[in-house]
């Protein structure tokens, strides 16, 4: 099929959504799906085999647009309209896939050409509103109201967590609904020596993502804090955060007397999160908000290293007591969970073994190929008219990649991923 990417981010740029957005457009054209993929200005270059990316002018109020809502981002999906309408008209694609806000695009574009569309659902719109800005009652309805109008006008939805399928149901209960959840960052065992930034004798707790409010960073400094003046040896490794986060985080640090004891790294390049996390005896997700499932989960369950993470939906929607020790999002349980994982190695062992076995079954590349592949043969393509191909690998099979060396990560860095 001849498919039309909607994806309203600058691409690409290491970060949840655009990571996801060409995990996608990569899988797609391997099943042999022609691919034109349209976003906003701004991000790295990058080739994947078979998909043709198409950027809106790059002017200066359209450049560097962060996620959430905005006014630029407003403009930018504005823009975006125009040269969506005249990229269908010319090619004619099959089917339209729209990520985020691009659904209610490509609602108002199927209407004037016809062409289906699959709402690719990376996070609930009016959720983060209400988050951020604590929306009235009338006012998040509507935008609820909005957000299942474009669900029901589309022949089906891919989410990325359990949470957004159900939330995308109630909307829509008879449309097909695929979850498919992130992927290890990492898709090979890590090489070359430690990092010289990250050599310690005490065990290290690891936290590699971004440092906003939502991730609880703050939460892990003071669990930590609290084991250290009980004794618990141990060293807090955090990567990733804005120039600003980490000054903040490290004020925080000096302020709780840790200065020896928390290293505060800053992005690092995503092509060596391998390297850092085999240094881990710990890898923590202390996440205090949100329902979707931090990226950086699957990396972590892949590691190698027993996970801590806070007893909350984002995490248990995915994760479990048997793979991975979940505490109360409260610095009490936080400084238990890291008290009982430095002292009880068969412990880290048991939960470590569980988690990479449950990741290589459930959320590894091939697992999320497999997935998307079935959803678009068995759900997608006879719903819009589309005989799907013979198939002579057979219905559960992958073919191989047409790009052997089709990792992308050698010149991004860490501090944005979620």
């Amino acid at each position: 099929m001849h498919l039309l990417i909607l994806a309203p981010q600058p691409f690409f740029v290491e970060r949840g959504t655009p990571i996801a957005v060409r995990n996608l457009a990569t899988a797609l054209a391997a099943q042999g799906h022609r691919i034109d993929l349209m976003v906003f200005p701004g991000g790295t270059e990058v080739d994947i085999v078979g998909v043709t990316i198409h950027r809106l002018p790059d002017w200066r109020i359209l450049s560097d647009i962060a996620p959430g809502f905005s006014g630029r981002k407003i403009l930018a999906d504005l823009v975006m309209l125009p040269k969506a309408a005249a990229r269908i008209r010319r090619g004619r694609p099959d089917l339209v896939i729209a990520v985020e806000e691009a659904a209610y695009i490509a609602l108002l574009l199927r209407r004037v050409f016809g062409v289906p569309y699959i709402c690719d659902i990376d996070s609930s719109i009016p959720e983060q509103l209400d988050d951020k800005f604590s929306l009235p009652h009338w006012l998040l309805r509507m935008f609820q109201w909005a957000e299942g109008r474009a669900a029901r006008g589309a022949v089906g939805a891919i989410t990325c967590c359990r949470a957004l399928e159900e939330t995308t149901r109630a909307h829509a209960p008879d449309l097909p609904v695929q979850t498919l959840e992130d992927i290890p960052l990492t898709d090979d065992a890590p090489t070359g020596p430690p990092p010289e930034d990250c050599r310690f004798d005490a065990p290290v707790i690891m936290y590699v993502g971004n440092l906003e409010p939502y991730q609880g960073v703050d939460l892990l400094l003071d669990g930590f804090a609290a084991t250290v003046a009980e004794g618990t040896k141990g060293q807090l490794v955090i990567i990733g955060g804005t120039p600003d986060h980490v000054a903040a985080l490290g004020a925080r640090a000096h302020a709780l007397g840790l200065d020896q004891r928390v290293s505060i790294l800053g992005p690092r390049p995503v092509s060596q999160i391998g390297r850092y996390l085999a240094q881990a005896a710990i890898v923590a997700s202390p996440r205090i908000k949100g329902r979707n499932t931090p990226m950086k989960v699957y990396s972590y369950l892949d590691s190698g290293r027993p996970l801590l993470a806070t007893r909350l939906p984002t995490h248990t929607q995915v994760l479990d007591d048997d793979i991975a020790m979940l505490v109360e999002p409260d610095v009490a349980g936080m400084a238990r969970g890291i008290a009982a994982l430095i002292g009880d190695p068969a412990l880290c062992a048991k939960l470590a073994e569980a988690a990479r076995i449950r990741v290589q079954a459930e959320y590894s590349r091939t697992a999320f190929e497999r997935k998307l592949k079935r959803f678009m043969r068995h759900e997608i393509m006879p719903r819009i008219g589309v005989t799907p191909p013979l198939d002579p690998q057979g219905p559960d099979d992958i073919p191989q990649h047409p790009d052997p060396h089709h990792k992308t990560w050698e010149n991004q860095s860490i501090g944005n991923v979620e």
